[in-house]
């Protein structure tokens, strides 16, 4: 099945890509891999969900953010590729969850992101992954997202 298509039949909807907040771009390509900057939890055509997890948001807010980063990951790597179906393998993502001191359970946030990969990408979404917390993410986004993915 098509990856587009798996989207769909997930109900799943990909968002417009958004432009850099800085002096960056969106994605470096070396060789046949894909290094993807930071991406926020903006909904689509909505607002940036920010603030922090275990304080403004629960647990369960910050899995929804770390979902809406998965699914910008995906437009970005369209945009840039053209086609989905050209991911052979998503290597790796790292999360930043703007988050408490004392909240400890990153993982369970950044679960939202992996989820939404391996649904779209299944077996080739599999990937290694870090989830960090920290005390404050660019414009008070709830979560932050990179990847590093392998393409045909």
């Amino acid at each position: 099945m098509h990856v587009e298509a798996r989207m769909a039949g997930n109900g799943l909807i990909m968002p417009e890509v958004g432009a850099p907040k800085g002096n960056y771009v969106g994605v470096v390509q070396v060789g046949n891999l894909l290094f993807l900057a930071g991406h926020l939890p903006q909904v689509p055509g909505g607002p940036l969900l920010t603030g922090k997890v275990g304080a403004e948001n629960s647990l369960e807010k910050g899995y929804e953010a770390a979902k809406l980063c998965g699914l910008n990951i995906c437009a970005t790597l369209k945009n840039h590729l053209g086609d989905l179906d050209r991911v052979k393998r998503v290597v790796k993502l790292v999360g930043f969850v703007n988050c408490v001191d004392t909240f400890t359970q990153q993982p369970a946030v950044m679960n939202g992101c992996s989820d939404i990969i391996v649904k779209v990408f299944g077996e080739k979404g599999k990937h290694a992954r870090s989830a960090v917390g920290t005390n404050a993410l660019p414009l008070g986004g709830a979560v932050e997202v990179e990847a590093i993915v392998e393409f045909e």
